[in-house]
């Protein structure tokens, strides 16, 4: 006869079984849906270049990979830096970065705000803040269209006021794809700020002005410590889909103002380069990958100093 030990393991081994098998179906729809795409890119990548916007199957290049920092002269054939692509790298990187700090200076406060009210009124602020989520993207682009064109209305307020003569130039440049964006994802920061901060215990705010200490000395020593991974998560959610963001730059930026997701649709499309566009696509990932791995070494670590 099995021992009990013996018939505990048979019975676990069965168990481990039985959720592989019921994982099975979600684990197959991850694969060809989410990871699928991702191998055909990476594939698509080393591929050469075909004659009428696709690859030569089965020909291997690194003409791809060479092509997103580097190209050569049509004359001379002298190797020398893909200055546009690189600006266009600079300006995701810098435009995801500003637009990250713009929303969590006007998130800070209102998820503040709003985890300072009470339950039935903090609801309410909630309910306001996810309006924007229910109107499609592109339509909310156009709207701010309306307000930072040259008949918009900060135009309009600045002329009535006396504050200048004649329009600023707003549309079309790097200022109105920061508008833009941070208009749009100014919510992804208010909301993980407001998770965290309505776990904060306000009583070591109080504790913190009975010690005498000043409204900016609480703030650096006791709020933000305590909301670290709001702010991690939320700088995350916003600078992610800001570095990919396609819409907005295409609508506000007129199409002369690139970032990465135009540059990788342009390659796809009008530049009929599917390996350079493919290779845009696998850098565009591991920039999303580096800053994904940053912010679980925050957590973790923010985690293990509270449980210190």
């Amino acid at each position: 006869m099995a021992s009990a030990q013996e018939i505990v393991r048979a019975a676990e081994r069965q168990d481990v079984r039985n959720r592989w098998l019921l994982s099975t179906p979600a684990l197959l729809i991850i694969f060809f849906a989410a990871v699928g795409p991702l191998f055909i890119m990476l594939a698509y990548s080393f591929m050469a270049k075909g004659d009428y916007g696709d690859v030569k199957f089965g020909e291997f290049s690194l003409d791809g990979w060479f092509s997103v920092f580097l190209q050569r002269d049509i004359f001379d054939d002298t190797v020398s830096f893909a200055d546009a692509n690189l600006a266009i790298f600079w300006r995701s990187v810098r435009l995801s970065l500003v637009t990250t700090a713009v929303t969590f200076l006007f998130g800070f406060p209102t998820a503040y705000f709003i985890a300072t009210r009470p339950a039935e009124k903090s609801e309410v602020w909630l309910f306001l803040v996810t309006i924007p989520f229910w109107t499609n993207l592109l339509i909310r682009t156009f709207a701010m269209q309306e307000v930072i064109r040259n008949e918009g209305i900060i135009n309009s307020t600045l002329i009535w006021l006396g504050l200048i003569e004649r329009p600023i130039q707003i549309m079309f440049t790097d200022t109105a794809i920061l508008f833009g964006m941070v208009y749009v994802y100014l919510p992804l920061m208010v909301l993980p700020l407001y998770a965290s901060m309505d776990k904060l215990d306000f009583r070591l705010v109080e504790a913190g002005y009975d010690l005498y200490a000043s409204r900016f000395k609480v703030l650096r020593r006791i709020i933000i410590p305590l909301v670290m991974p709001g702010i991690v998560a939320g700088s995350i959610l916003v600078f992610i889909p800001s570095l990919g963001a396609y819409v907005t730059p295409r609508v506000l930026g007129g199409g002369k103002n690139m970032m990465l997701g135009n540059l990788i649709e342009l390659q796809f499309g009008q530049g009929r380069n599917w390996p350079l566009g493919a290779a845009i696509s696998i850098t565009l990932m591991a920039l999303v990958m580096t800053a994904l791995l940053f912010y679980v070494r925050s957590t973790t670590r923010s985690g293990a100093e509270r449980n210190g």
